[in-house]
This record gives structure tokens, sequence and C-alpha cells, in this order.
């Protein structure tokens, strides 16, 4: 019997074996590894003035004659605290380049406005201390260098981009063998030849670029954070990116001072710490609550957020209110958590994207249209869902508001309601708020939300929920498996 063939048979199973058990070991550390200092982090509720604390909104809609209208504030009060940044300045965005791939739907240049606005302050105040955090998908993952960074970096500010590789895996299946056999050759703009997913035209970029894309992970947080002359510290937290082809979309943000400030500064310091960053920026003294006041408020990172949300909506009984606007909905442990809030007597409402535009490419409406469908049919219509009309931009928006009694409890930033975005794998960044019902904040974000669920002052914001019904299986099966799997961009 000739026994060569049956040893080498035996050699390739137990290579094949070893191969199959390391990239299981790869893709289970990554997945379950400790994380990083700066993320998951609750800061607690903080009693904070009324005063202290402002709405703000972007709109993009259309008026009873079709006209499109843009209402923005957003990034006015950005610009307004890079201004008046007096000894620290750290913000940081997922998005601030001006690559706009196909896309020609853009309404400024946001970009090239707050890099204009940041070079401006540390030219004037040369001992400004400037850190822009930002994502690698700026310069396609070392792929396409970007201009606008290299600007920052000319005058002295500190440009760190944030290192991804300290994260979890959502798409371990992929991960894993990248992190075995690609991560370690870095990345170079001169071995450029594939197209640039981000830019048309004759923009190229390396096929590791592309390779380093398909993990789908990001920092997509939103924060600015500064001192000012008066020794207020000032914050924003936003679902708002400065990203021209995003300069249409409709978001929400949230403007404070004081202790809240201080928390999203700590965060993003650690965030530049293990991202390479070697500065220095003393934090401020801890603040005093603000005795007597009735609005609380905390600031809550990735996995955070959604451990607040739950509770916020599992507090809900019969005689509440839950009203959600988002731009992705898809994660299972919320969408099972309207369900049995819908079961107990709560009024349940939804605004969201249709997800058919995403810079210049149609989508076909996964994950939001297969979700709002499960929702409204298991729920027999008592969940009632409405789209905004978006024409090219998208609904960006990321707000959830439930009623618990006489208060309201409000998260918004940059989370979407994702398993990637809820789930420690990108790094997100919300504000959560608690306050009496007729609180002004209160009154302001629920009349927000009413004016687009209504179409009031004469504007043409929300479609029912059969303009964009889909009834597919198919679609909801590979929804289904897309956000348990991570094999997909939501």
């Amino acid at each position: 019997m000739n026994s060569g063939p049956m040893r080498r048979r035996s050699r390739r199973t137990v290579a094949l074996g070893a191969c199959f058990l390391i990239w299981l070991g790869v893709g289970a550390w990554q997945v379950l590894k400790p994380l990083p200092a700066g993320t998951a982090v609750d800061s607690g509720n903080v009693a904070i003035p009324a005063q202290s604390i402002e709405f703000l909104h972007d709109l993009t809609f259309s008026d009873a004659a079709g006209e499109r209208k843009h209402e923005q504030e957003i990034f006015d009060a950005v610009f307004a605290i890079v201004d008046h940044a007096e000894s620290t300045l750290v913000l940081d965005f997922f998005l601030f380049n001006d690559q706009a791939g196909s896309s020609r739907d853009s309404v400024r240049p946001l970009s090239r406005e707050l890099a204009d606005h940041l070079l401006a302050r540390k030219r004037a105040t040369p001992a400004l201390k400037v850190v822009v955090v930002t994502d690698p998908i700026n310069d396609v993952y070392g792929g396409a260098p970007s201009p606008i960074m290299q600007e920052l970096a000319a005058v002295g500010i500190d440009v760190v981009v944030t290192d991804l590789r300290r994260l979890r895996d959502s798409n371990p299946a992929y991960s894993a063998p990248w992190r075995i056999f690609v991560e370690w050759w870095g990345n170079s703009p001169a071995i450029s030849w594939l197209p640039n997913p981000f830019a048309d035209g004759p923009s190229r970029i390396s096929l590791r670029s592309w390779l380093s894309l398909l993990n789908f992970k990001a920092n997509h947080r939103k924060v600015i954070v500064a001192d000012q002359a008066n020794g207020e510290w000032v914050g924003m937290v936003t679902s708002g990116n400065p990203h021209d082809a995003s300069s249409g979309h409709s978001n929400v943000a949230l403007r404070f001072t004081g202790s809240l400030a201080r928390e999203i500064l700590a965060s993003e310091l650690d965030i530049a710490r293990f991202s390479g960053w070697s500065g220095s920026i003393d934090l401020p003294a801890s603040f005093a609550s603000a005795p007597g006041s009735t609005l609380r408020a905390a600031f809550v990172t990735e996995m955070r957020i959604r451990e607040r949300m739950l509770r916020a909506i599992t507090g809900a009984h019969e005689g509440d209110d839950i009203a959600i606007a988002m731009f992705y909905f898809s994660d299972r442990e919320l969408v099972e958590a309207l369900k049995e809030a819908s079961g107990r007597g709560v009024r349940v409402r939804l605004i969201l994207d249709p997800n058919k535009d995403a810079f210049g490419i149609e989508k076909d409406g996964v994950p939001n249209r297969p979700v709002s469908r499960e929702l409204v049919e298991s729920s027999r219509g008592r969940i009632a869902v409405r789209w905004y009309q978006t024409r090219g931009e998208q609904f960006h928006t990321k707000l959830v508001m439930a009623t618990n009694g006489d208060r309201l409890i409000a998260s918004l930033g940059s989370a979407n309601l994702t398993r990637r975005n809820l789930g420690n794998y990108n790094l997100e960044a919300n504000i959560e708020i608690s306050m009496t019902r007729a609180a002004p904040l209160a009154i302001g974000m629920q009349d927000y939300f009413d004016r687009l669920w209504n179409n009031q002052d004469g504007g043409q914001y929300t479609v029912p929920y059969a303009a964009y019904q889909d009834d597919s299986a198919l679609r909801y099966w590979r929804y289904r498996l897309m956000e348990a799997t991570g094999l997909s961009t939501f």
C-alpha cells in the first residue's frame, strides 16, 4: 500500500486545520479584546443649567411650491467655537474632506470653511493648542494624503489619524485574514492604480486601501470642545460632518458649556494617545453641578449609548411616547425593545431615511425599509413610520426621544442605531439628556420632530410609510445576515 499520498493528505489536513484555528483565534480575540482608554464612556448624569445647552439642526426640504430650502445652524456654531478658542481646541470628525464620489449635490464647501477657520485661529493665536482627530477614511487609509490635513499640520496643528487597529472588529470573517496577511504591510500612496471610491475622476488609490476599507470600521464621532476667554469650556456633539458632499444633509446637534465639555476632552485625548499622539493638554478642574437644576445630561459613547437607550425605552409605558429620527436603524435589541414598548401601549413613531441615496449612488433601502416593515407588521400598525423626503441628500439625523411619565429622555449625536455603531466597534459619541417635558429644550426638540412628522410651516418634509414600503423577504433576510455578520456598511 502506498502511504505517500496518505501522508501528504494528512499533512494538508493538519495545515488547513491549523490555518482555520489561527483564523478563528485571531477573529475571536479581535471581537472580544479589551477596549482602549477613552471608549465605552458613561460620564454619569450631571445637573446642568437649562441655559447652558442648546439644540441645533440642519434641514434640507421642499416648500409648498417644490423649491428646495436649506436651514443650517450647526457648522456656524462650530466655527464660532473655533474662532473663540482661547488655549485649547480639540475636534474629532469622521468625514473632513472635499471628496464627493459621483455626487454633485454640495450645498457649501464645509471642509474648506472649517480648515480656514482653524488656520486663521491658529495664526492669530500661535500658543493655541489644536488637536484634530480624524478617521483614516480622509486619507483613504493611507493611500491618498489629505491636502487639508497637510495644511493644518504645516501651521502647527496636531493632526491625529485614529488607529482603528486598536478597536474591535465588527467584520471578523474578513478582518481576521486581513490582520494575518495584509495589515503588517502598511500602505503607500506611491503604489496607486485602483479607482478611488470617494472621489470622482482620475484619483487612484492602492489595493491596500481597498483592503483596509473592507474592514468596515471607523472613528465615527463628531465632536468639538474648547475653552473660551471667559473661562468657560464649550462643546458640541452632532450628527453632521464637515464634508462637502454631506453639506446638504439634515442633521442635529447639542451645544453646551461646563462639565460635559470636560468629559469629551478626556475621552478625545485618550483616543489621540492610543493613536500615537504624544502632546500634552491638561484637563480642566471638575465642574460643580448646578444646584436645583432639573436638567441632567451625560456624555456616552459606543455601547453605553445603547444601554441608556434601552433603559429609556423600557421605562416608557402606556401613555408615553417614543419618537425616533434616524439615518440607519437595524439594531436587533432596539427593534425588539420598540415592539415590546408598542405592546405596552406606548405610542412609537419613527422618521427614517429611505436609504436610497449615497453620494450619487442609488441604494435599495437596506436596512431601513426591511426593518420598518418588521416594526409595522409585528405591531399591527401601532408603530408608525414616515420617510424623510430626500432628493439626493440624506436624512442623516440621529435622535431618540422617550417620555417616562413627566420626563423626556433624549439622546443624540453620531450613533446610528446599528450593531456596528452601538456594539463597541465604531467610535461614537452621544449626549443623553433627561428633563421635564415642559422644559424649553424638551419642547423645542419635540416641536422639531412634530414639524417634520406633520409637514408643518409649509414644508414638505416626510411622506407616508407606503411611499417606500418594501415587502421583499429576500431583502429582509439579507439585512439580517448583514447585521449579524458585519458584512455591511451600516
